[in-house]
Formats: C-alpha cells, sequence, structure tokens
C-alpha cells in the first residue's frame, strides 16, 4: 500500500475509534458506535417500537429488561425519569440489552419528609445544586442487577466498557436538551459482579455500597408454609403467631385490573404516604403505575389489598421473575399498621405464597432491614461505581459521599433453629 494511503488509512481508523456518530441526531432515537478492537458496536433506543423484533430473547432473562416492561416505563415512569435501552451487537447479531435512566431531582417535590436533621438538609442541598442530574446505567426503581443481560457471544468486561461509551452518546443527548448531567452511575452490583469493572473505562469511578439487599432463598424441603413456620425458633414462632392473631378482623383479596381501577385513588394514596414518610427519596410513581402494570404483566404482577370493614388500609405488590419473586411497592395506613402489625403480616404473605408456588428466592430489596431478617431475609452487600462530570468535584466523592448516605442502625436476626 502506498505510503499516502496508508496514512489515510490510519486516520480512518483512528477517526472511528474516538468519533461517536450520531444517527437521526434530531431525534436522538439511534446511535451506532463501531469499535475495532472488540467487534462491539451498539444502539440506543427511546421507545419500545424502536427495539429490534428479537429482543426478548435475552429479555426473556429477565423480565425487568423486557420489552412489555419497557412499555410499562413508557406509560408511567415517574414524571423526573427518562429511559432508554441499549442493544448491543457483534457485528450484525444482537448480543446484549440494557436498561438506562436519566433523574431530574429538581423535579421531585420531595426528598422524602421522614428525617429533618441537618445531615439531611445538608444532603438535599447538595443534591439540588450538584447532583440533580443523574444518568445510570440500571433501574432506579428495584433493587438488585437489572441493568443488563449479555450473552454468551461476549465477555461481561466487554459488554460493561461498551456500556461505559454509550453513557458518553447519552450525556451528549441531554446536553443538547439543556440538561448537564452531574452523576453518571452503574447501581447494583454483587461482589462478583464487581471484578467486570476492574478496567481503565472506571479507573476514575467511586465504588460506593450503601444499604444491602434483603434476599429470601427457600429451602428445598419446604413444601408448604407449615415448613417454614416449623424451621423457626421458638422465639420467631411466637412472633409469627403474636403477628397472625393482631391480623385478625383483616381481610386480604387478590386484586383485579378492575379492582385497581376501583381503588385507585385509595391505592395512591396509601402508597404515597410511606413513600413520602421514607428517609430519601429520588422519585415517585404515577397514579396510574399500577393499573399499567396489571394492563401490562397480567398474571406475572400480583396485588393484594388488605381490608377493615371494606375499607382499603394496605396493599402490597409482587412479581414474578422467572423462578424468583420480586417484591415491589406496598401502602398502608400507619395507624392500622402500627395496630395490626400489617407490615410483618405482609411478609409472612409473601413467603407464604412463594413457598406453595414453588419459587426459589424472593427479592425483598432496600428498607425495613431488621424486620426483613426476622423472618429470615439475607442481606445481600451491593455495589455500585460513580462519577461526577466536575473533574474537581469527582476528586473529592470518596470524601463527601459516605456523609450524605443516611445512616441505618440495625441488627441481623438469625430466626431459624
Amino acid at each position: 500500500m502506498p505510503a499516502k494511503k496508508h496514512q489515510m488509512f490510519l486516520l480512518q481508523i483512528q477517526l472511528r475509534n474516538s468519533i461517536t456518530i450520531p444517527y437521526k441526531l434530531a431525534k436522538f432515537e439511534k446511535i451506532y458506535l463501531p469499535n475495532l478492537k472488540t467487534s462491539l458496536s451498539y444502539k440506543i433506543y427511546e421507545t419500545k417500537s424502536q427495539l429490534p423484533e428479537n429482543w426478548d430473547n435475552l429479555g426473556c432473562e429477565n423480565i425487568f429488561l423486557s420489552s412489555a416492561y419497557f412499555e410499562i416505563l413508557e406509560k408511567s415512569a415517574p414524571i423526573n425519569m427518562s429511559c432508554h435501552y441499549i442493544g448491543l451487537f457483534k457485528e450484525q447479531e444482537l448480543v446484549g440489552i440494557a436498561i438506562s435512566q436519566f433523574l431530574d431531582l429538581n423535579k421531585l417535590e420531595s426528598f422524602g419528609d421522614r428525617d429533618r436533621c441537618v445531615k439531611a438538609s445538608v444532603r438535599k442541598f447538595v443534591l439540588k445544586n450538584f447532583a440533580s442530574h443523574v444518568l445510570l446505567i440500571g433501574n432506579n426503581m428495584l433493587t438488585g442487577q437489572n441493568s443488563f443481560v449479555f450473552s454468551d457471544a461476549i465477555s461481561s468486561v466487554e459488554g460493561i466498557k461498551t456500556l461505559k461509551k454509550a453513557t458518553n452518546d447519552l450525556k451528549a443527548k441531554f446536553k443538547l436538551m439543556g440538561k448537564k448531567v452531574h452523576i453518571t452511575t452503574f447501581k447494583d452490583y454483587s461482589q462478583k459482579d464487581v471484578e467486570n469493572f476492574a478496567s481503565d473505562a472506571f479507573s476514575k469511578n467511586y465504588k460506593y455500597s450503601v444499604q444491602p439487599n434483603m434476599t429470601f432463598p427457600i429451602r428445598d424441603e419446604w413444601r408448604t408454609e407449615q415448613d417454614y413456620i416449623d424451621s423457626l425458633t421458638k422465639k420467631y414462632r411466637d412472633q409469627y403467631k403474636r403477628a397472625r392473631k393482631k391480623a385478625e378482623g383483616i381481610e386480604k383479596r387478590k386484586l383485579h385490573l378492575e379492582d385497581i381501577i376501583r381503588y385507585e385513588e385509595t391505592i395512591y394514596d396509601l402508597y404515597h404516604h410511606v413513600a413520602q414518610n421514607a428517609p430519601f427519596n429520588t422519585f415517585f410513581l404515577t397514579k396510574n403505575h399500577f393499573r399499567i402494570f396489571k394492563e401490562t404483566l397480567k398474571d406475572k404482577f400480583l396485588f393484594y389489598g388488605y381490608f377493615i370493614d371494606g375499607n382499603l388500609i394496605g396493599f402490597n405488590t409482587l412479581i414474578k421473575n422467572g423462578d424468583t419473586i420480586d417484591t415491589y411497592f406496598l401502602g398502608y395506613d400507619d395507624t392500622v399498621q402500627r395496630e395490626k402489625m400489617l407490615y410483618l403480616n405482609m411478609l409472612y404473605d409473601m413467603i407464604a405464597y412463594s413457598i406453595n408456588k414453588g419459587f426459589k428466592e424472593i427479592i425483598f430489596a432496600r428498607t425495613a432491614l431488621e424486620i426483613k431478617s426476622s423472618v429470615g431475609a439475607i442481606p445481600m452487600k451491593m455495589y455500585g461505581f460513580m462519577e461526577h462530570s466536575n473533574k474537581q468535584i469527582n476528586k473529592h466523592v470518596p470524601k463527601i459521599f459516605p456523609k450524605l448516605e443516611p445512616e441505618v442502625a440495625w441488627q441481623e436476626r438469625n430466626p431459624f433453629k
């Protein structure tokens, strides 16, 4: 090859590796980035209708990465959240799928009103002024690794590095909209997953850990709720009996779509009361969220209402995700919850259902760590990776972040013999 043509060829390679070329930039529907080293490219989608037809070949592995779930987000995501879906390709083959969410914390009515201490006030000030625009790979409405699924055709390291590149294009998109991303984060990974982030792409990221994910493994020998009860020590069998005794007079009903629509106002009030009194929130659900969930996922979404004298005083929700049950949002009348030990009874009901239906695990997520531990849930430490767009602030994130994280004092329990 002549020297001049050779130099031009090298220049083309350099350009392809350093420049991201947006496709249909005005709408920012898709982005395609060739990468000669890994042979991976990616496309970013804004809607379910844009997804490749074979998306659910991988999406079937996690319901929260399925096209059906994305439809729910399009119809009822929190008002301060924008979602994008990322497809990874090896040549023309779809080899990875992921979800990204952008949070605009300036649109929140509040961050949660339970804590009114100085630390909480400082946290709200810092978030509003220096971290109000957050871009994450993952799902801020859930706990656990619901970020991505990769096929066996690529390694997790390859896939994650490519997703990191995709965040640069997403940041460019929001900048065009006048929204500068302050923080970019990948969230909720186990210790084993963390190994896949050990690359130069994450060298300036702060590895953080917040409250653990409370998981409940279901033992093979448990066939009925009674098997679970029999495995408890006397202290926790007595707790179970006391809770069930307190719940006398409460009627539990499985609600169908027409019921959810009928009680929508009350459902939202019960949910909002619990959410508003949480120590910290980055979003609030829309009023139609549970209705859309039921319309879309049908029998994979379970909604249970708790009634006294015909009045709805609490509810909980479950999602079937393969052989796992994910607990979702709930709500209750606080005065009834205390008197009737309603929350604890809900936990027992979730365990009973999951055992009876042959599921392998329950994801109880975060919050209420000690009471979940008292029924047998186990804490799983989760990690995330965070980078601030301001280089000077980013240097100090390891010192700043731990001081802003809400403190949760709790004692782990072991209720089993």
